[in-house]
């Protein structure tokens, strides 16, 4: 088991923001206890450093449940994929192309629009004076161009004029020294889609609806609420012509990006009623009852343990791992 725990980085003297997107121990945990119960014999490696020392020893492994998130860098997420490519040790979920390509949002998203499928228009800031050739209407919405959990997005993301963009993205562009994600501001209902397996196996497992609770004050689903979830949001199993659209753009976003074994897909209507790709999160978190996968799962009567062997049989099915 690969991963990244947000404790050990806080013992490093990293702060609670630069942690967001990393697991607690009770994630990996579960995990572990999950993989037990379904006949492996899970080993705990560490962050990605850790696989470097153990792949330079020599130790070798049949299958590696991959959820390491990476520290820095656009790529982050594929440097332990890459790792387990370099030495031909199988892993789950998605090969490093894949990994790189969906956390840079923008990239994400102009593959996602080149296949077709319903995206909001966006540009990509580099620094404010890009900001000059937005030929976009507003109101727009802003938020870092790589980065996951809700991190960058705020209040302020959401603007209604030049000013407010400016202001906005000077701080953002300050704050992440990273490019930013400048779009169409969706107005509609907000869903995640849970999807399992890869090609022509993949399938949608369900859908949640995320809505803002009136303790929310009127706040959008950000980094804070995220955080906060058990107080600000609602999540809910929506039914309906709604939610066939938004399952299959879901799935037809997942396969265009070659996503593998399981993710989790962001979808909002825009203004014309219409589902919209916002952004796909090929390694989703997996905390038992606080992640939106999981979460997923339960609400479709699917059990943890189940869950988690899904992963690792389609992994092991593409390994040839019988």
């Amino acid at each position: 088991m690969v991963y990244d725990l947000r404790g050990d980085y806080l013992s490093e003297g990293y702060t609670e923001e630069q942690v967001a997107e990393f697991d607690f121990d009770a994630t990996i945990s579960a995990i572990e206890e999950a993989l037990a119960e379904i006949g492996f014999r899970p080993e705990r490696i560490g962050h990605g450093r850790n696989l470097v020392k153990r792949l330079v020893q020599g130790d070798r492994w049949d299958l590696i449940f991959n959820i390491a998130e990476g520290l820095k860098g656009r790529s982050r997420e594929a440097q332990v994929p890459a790792l387990l490519e370099m030495y031909g040790i199988p892993y789950t979920f998605s090969d490093p192309l894949v990994c790189a390509v969906t956390l840079d949002k923008a990239v994400a998203k102009r593959l996602v629009r080149d296949s077709g499928l319903n995206t909001p228009e966006f540009h990509v800031a580099n620094d404010i004076s890009d900001l000059d050739k937005i030929k976009i209407d507003y109101p727009l919405f802003v938020k870092p161009v790589a980065e996951g959990t809700g991190k960058g997005i705020s209040q302020n993301s959401m603007v209604e004029n030049k000013d407010r963009l400016i202001m906005v993205c000077r701080e953002l562009l300050e704050h992440f020294d990273q490019p930013l994600i400048v779009e169409e501001y969706l107005p509609g209902r907000e869903f995640t889609v849970g999807v399992l397996g890869c090609g022509r196996h993949a399938r949608v497992i369900g859908t949640m609806e995320v809505e803002m609770l009136p303790s929310a004050g009127g706040m959008i689903y950000s980094y804070e609420t995220k955080e906060k979830c058990d107080d600000l949001v609602r999540y809910s199993r929506p039914g309906g012509r709604e939610k066939d659209e938004v399952e299959k753009l879901a799935l037809d976003s997942y396969m265009a990006l070659e996503c593998r074994d399981a993710g989790r897909v962001d979808i909002r209507m825009d203004a014309r009623g219409k589902p919209a790709f916002m952004e796909i999160n090929p390694l989703p978190g997996l905390h038992p009852s606080h992640s939106d996968l999981p979460m997923i799962a339960t609400q479709e009567g699917m059990a943890y343990r189940d869950l988690i062997g899904a992963i690792v049989e389609s992994a092991a099915g593409r390994a040839g791992i019988v």
